[in-house]
This record gives C-alpha cells, sequence and structure tokens, in this order.
C-alpha cells in the first residue's frame, strides 16, 4: 500500500513533499507552524488576515491603537465610510511579518501567504494591491489567493519585478470558479502555478451555500482534473477539505492531484496560534456540535463550533480600530445588522445579534472558532492525561503522521512526561 511519502510535488525546480498546510487566520496558521511544514519539506501558509493584529501581538507594534484613536470621533456613527487603512501601515505591517518569518526559514520547503479578496477593508483594490506587493517585496514564496474568484488579482501586482518569480495559486471550490479566473487573465499571459481545490467539509468560509452537503471533493476534483488535461494545462491541482489521513490524501494522489492542503489536524499542535485552552475546545467537540451557518458578513457560510462565545453576541462594532470587513462604500452587514436590533431594543445595556457576528473583533479574541468538519475525530489523535484534557501534539508528529501512515490509521503521540 502506498504512503504519501511515495510522491513528490513538482513546483517550479522545487520538489516538495505533498504536503501543504493550510492559512488559517488571525494568525492560527502561525509562523512557528508554517515553518515546521517548510522545515519537513512541504508547503506552509501563514495568513494576513487582520496583519495589523497579529504585529501587534507578535512584534509589540501600535498599528490597531494608532488607527482606533484616528478614527475615535467616528465610533458612535453609523456611517463608516471614512474609515480606512493606512496603506503605509499596511505595508509595514505585511513586511515586518513576512521578513519576521522568512528569516527563520529552514529545509527544502516554503513558505506561502493566504490572501482573502473579502477582506474589503474600505478600500478592496488599494489593500489588496498594497498586500501582495508588500508581501513579495518580504520574499515570500507564493501567494495563495482566498476567499473571492479573484478575477482581478493577478493584474494588481503584474507590474511587480516577482510577479513571474513568486508561486501564485487560487483557492476555487468549482471548475467554473477555475475557468472564471483563467479566462480572466488570459491576457496576462500568466497561469497559476497551482490550484487549491476546496471542499465542502474545510474550515471557516466555504465557496458552496447552505446546500454545501450536496457536494463532494473528489467529484470536484475529477472535474478539474479532467479539464486542465483536456485543455493541456500543466497546473498542480491540490485537494482540500475533510483529508484527515495519511490514506485519504494517497486516494487523491493517485487520481492525479499533486498534492493535499490538511488543516484540521494541525489546530491542535503546539505551533498552532491558538490558546491552548481553545484548542481543548477542539478536542472535545463531538460530530453534532459542528455547524455551518451564515452569520459572516462576508456573505459566505462558515463552519464553526456551535459553541463559539462570538455565536449570537452583540458587541459594539469595532470598525474604527479594525474594519477589515468593511467593503468599498464603508458598509458592513455586522454594522447594519447590530444598528437594527440597537433601534429595536432602545436603552437595553446588552443587544444579542443572532444573523450576524462582528468577525474582526471575534476573530481577534478568538471567540469564532472556524473548524473543519472532521474536527469531531481529533481525540482519536491525541490521548488524555490525568486532568482530563488532551495531550497536545506537534505539527512534526503530525506531518509525518500524513506522510508515512497507512491504512487509514492515526499514530498516536508518545506518552508525554508530567510538568
Amino acid at each position: 500500500m502506498k504512503r504519501l511519502d511515495d510522491f513528490r510535488m513538482q513546483m517550479g525546480r522545487h520538489e516538495l513533499v505533498p504536503i501543504m498546510i493550510g492559512g488559517m487566520g488571525v494568525d492560527i496558521s502561525s509562523a512557528d507552524l508554517a515553518l515546521e511544514a517548510a522545515r519537513l519539506g512541504g508547503v506552509g501558509h501563514i495568513s494576513d488576515a487582520m496583519i495589523k493584529t497579529v504585529t501587534d501581538r507578535r512584534y509589540k507594534t501600535k498599528f490597531v491603537k494608532a488607527k482606533q484613536a484616528l478614527y475615535k470621533y467616528n465610533a458612535e456613527s453609523e456611517d463608516k465610510s471614512l474609515v480606512k487603512f493606512n496603506l503605509e501601515h499596511l505595508v509595514e505591517a505585511t513586511k515586518l511579518h513576512v521578513e519576521a518569518t522568512m528569516t527563520r526559514k529552514r529545509g527544502s520547503g516554503m513558505v506561502f501567504i493566504n490572501c482573502m479578496e473579502k477582506l474589503t477593508m474600505n478600500a478592496p483594490r488599494e489593500t489588496l494591491k498594497v498586500r501582495m506587493s508588500a508581501a513579495l517585496d518580504a520574499g515570500i514564496d507564493g501567494i495563495t489567493l482566498a476567499a473571492g474568484l479573484h478575477l482581478g488579482s493577478f493584474a494588481l501586482i503584474e507590474d511587480h519585478p516577482r510577479f513571474r518569480d513568486a508561486k501564485l495559486g487560487i483557492i476555487v471550490s468549482s471548475l467554473r470558479a477555475l475557468q472564471l479566473f483563467l479566462k480572466k487573465n488570459s491576457r496576462i499571459g500568466r497561469l497559476p502555478d497551482y490550484v487549491v481545490v476546496e471542499g465542502p467539509l474545510a474550515g471557516g468560509h466555504l465557496g458552496f451555500g447552505m446546500d454545501w452537503a450536496k457536494y463532494d471533493l473528489a467529484t470536484i476534483t475529477a472535474e478539474i482534473l479532467n479539464y486542465l488535461a483536456a485543455e493541456k494545462l500543466n497546473i498542480p491541482v491540490i485537494p482540500a477539505g475533510g483529508i484527515f489521513t495519511g490514506s485519504d490524501a494517497v486516494s487523491f494522489l493517485e487520481m492525479g492531484g499533486a498534492a493535499v492542503q490538511v488543516a484540521t489536524r494541525f489546530t491542535v499542535t503546539k505551533e498552532c496560534g491558538l490558546p491552548d485552552d481553545i484548542k481543548q475546545e477542539y478536542f472535545k467537540a463531538a460530530e453534532d456540535d459542528i455547524e455551518v451557518n451564515e452569520i459572516s458578513p462576508t456573505g459566505y457560510p462558515m463552519r464553526m463550533i456551535k459553541a463559539s462565545p462570538g455565536i449570537g453576541d452583540g458587541i459594539r462594532p469595532n470598525c474604527e480600530a479594525y474594519g477589515y470587513l468593511l467593503d468599498a462604500n464603508g458598509k458592513c452587514a455586522y454594522v447594519t445588522a447590530y444598528n437594527r436590533e440597537l433601534l429595536a431594543h432602545p436603552g437595553e445595556k446588552r443587544i444579542s445579534v443572532k444573523d450576524k457576528t462582528c468577525l474582526c473583533t471575534h476573530m481577534r479574541n478568538f471567540e469564532i472558532w472556524t473548524c473543519g468538519q472532521t474536527t469531531w475525530r481529533l481525540k482519536d489523535t491525541s490521548r488524555r492525561v490525568e486532568d482530563g484534557s488532551y495531550q497536545l501534539l506537534t505539527a512534526e508528529h503530525v506531518f509525518r503522521d500524513y506522510q508515512y501512515s497507512t491504512d487509514n490509521k492515526v499514530q498516536l503521540p508518545e506518552i508525554s512526561e508530567p510538568a
């Protein structure tokens, strides 16, 4: 029986272990996690989601405080159209995080950055352009375009000196989305270096409607592989979403995939950016504790653990400090929902907003626990310790288990010594 290690992904001149760790924000896919993937010969992601919050935490910058102070006068206003990001600060934060990560990189693997199109920041084109350009300037190995069709994203950086050199990929959830992307970018003459095919069992935002259960990753992957073969396009295809064991991964590589993207099993590793107490919530989750809902202001369905404290919370919008989801007109679906509930419940100190959530604030505080559909299986990958909690894993242990396991087995970690 084949193991994942029997395959390699060729990306330009790089020969890689065919394991890519997905880009989970806000700093859940931490630099430490991405660097472990690279050290072991695979691909790791950092995320630029709420990059100023990340640098404030990691490198003691004051970007969030500065933005909040600048727009403090607007905090009570429903009109957020004036709340803009300082593009120079955005560049500085991106470069700081990327450079600090890349200077620590070891091994034969690569580190990419995940860029969500839906982080519109009240200036969609301008902010996306500087985010991508700054990451390229700072030496990132590649950029994965996520959470959106990204029809114009390549054009934003086609004049960058590294546009042809860095690895650029796109996440899609359908053949149609890929076809639209390729058609739109045909004039540029620059194909994506890889395509991540994210299926309906993935964590966080989904590229499906609430009928996500009707779709199947293997079927979508086969459609895309067949299309690329018919068009004679040699683009590595990387399936993602619900790939829980090395055997799961092998099945996709045998059908023509170049690698797999995985994330759920790495959420409970020591290197993951989630707080340790929340990692225990992931371990404890049962299958019926996981839901797909429509509370994200982005308009995409989102998968998370039902007990997430941010669900139904009516916190005041904090766009002056964050505001990552404000669209080109300064609008956010949560701000609209919050103001509706405020008018409906005058004088109440604490309101509840059921249909949307303040994703910026709650993701910043780790109060929306996004997860993959297979999260309920995490308890079977570790050991209980004396206090009833689960032993955290190392990223290397999980990576090696994917790489070498067979027969759909999961290797449990060595019993840890008491602290």
